[in-house]
């Protein structure tokens, strides 16, 4: 169950107008055989960040993307956003928080709502959202399975994306085992490189199947609500186990699922407080002991 990782620097520019200012960002990153790169063992989540449900926020722009900008700094070059969120507005926040980095060094996830699931939808939404982000897409999901639209049109729409220069990378979210095989068998030209699934220490559906699959596979696993809506920051067990490596029951819910080969949680980055903590859960590791204690003592709870 666990990868091997490794430390790179990656070079940043931030442009300022005639200023220009290079740091250096020390990344922990897992390889990733289907889209054949590395990405960061942390990513940054962005639901709830510029609204909620098809509505918009705009009263803590300022708090959200610079807390996604420190969550860059500190390596978690992976922002996973949605067409969804806050109608846009979270796209509209990840892209100013991102235009100061260089491109190449960040990796973009959206996902298109299935409402949109028809092939001419699918492609719309995708210059839709790049339009608010600003750039392209590195790697674009459909967000739930379409229940209207039949699945292959949609997967076709996905491909569609890819060649036309929108987006780099396909995958799913949401999608059990049998859908995400269904899912790629509609595909002629691309295949499905990730899934995005719920996935914490009180959410293990996909241990014995959609993870081992995507290990095999060499598929990303997006893994979101990893901290279970804070509810896990608050666990005394953790926090016990924590004590042993100074850090708090946040960072140890967050290295058990790193730990775990395929999968990059996707925290949400909601403040640089948060943001972080987040961090925090990086660059270490629990022993096979404790890795074991923690998995035991979750297994039969529920979130």
């Amino acid at each position: 169950m666990v990868l091997g990782y490794q430390y790179l620097f990656f070079t940043f520019r931030l442009r300022h107008l005639s200023v220009a200012l290079i740091f250096r960002v020390m990344a922990e990153l897992k390889y990733f055989k289907k889209m054949d790169r590395w990405l960061p063992v942390l990513g940054q989540g962005t639901w709830g960040v510029g609204g909620g449900f098809w509505s918009k926020d705009t009263s803590m722009d300022e708090e959200w993307e610079a807390a996604l900008k420190r969550g860059i700094e500190l390596g978690m070059t992976l922002i996973d956003t949605a067409e969804m969120y806050g109608a846009g507005h979270s796209e509209e926040i990840v892209g100013r928080a991102i235009s100061g980095f260089e491109r190449d060094n960040l990796f973009i996830v959206s996902k298109v709502w299935p409402t949109h699931a028809r092939y001419d939808d699918v492609v719309k939404a995708a210059e839709a959202s790049m339009r608010r982000l600003g750039t392209y897409i590195d790697l674009y999901l459909i967000h739930w399975p379409p229940t209207e639209i039949p699945l292959c049109e949609t997967m076709r729409g996905l491909e569609s994306v890819v060649s036309r220069g929108y987006a780099k990378f396909i995958g799913v979210s949401n999608f059990g085992l049998e859908l995400i095989e269904e899912a790629r068998s509609c595909l002629s030209r691309e295949d499905i490189v990730a899934v995005e699934n719920k996935f914490s220490l009180l959410d293990r559906r996909d241990e014995d199947t959609v993870i081992p699959y995507a290990e095999k596979e060499g598929m990303l696993y997006l893994a979101y609500t990893p901290l279970e809506k804070g509810q896990l920051s608050m666990d005394s067990f953790l926090a016990d186990i924590g004590k042993k490596y100074g850090k708090t029951a946040t960072q140890v819910a967050l290295n058990w699922l790193i730990v775990i080969n395929p999968v990059v949680p996707i925290p949400k980055a909601s403040s640089i407080k948060h943001v972080e903590e987040n961090a925090g859960a990086m660059g270490w590791r629990l022993s096979q002991e404790d890795w074991r204690l923690i998995s035991e003592r979750f297994r039969e709870l529920k979130a």
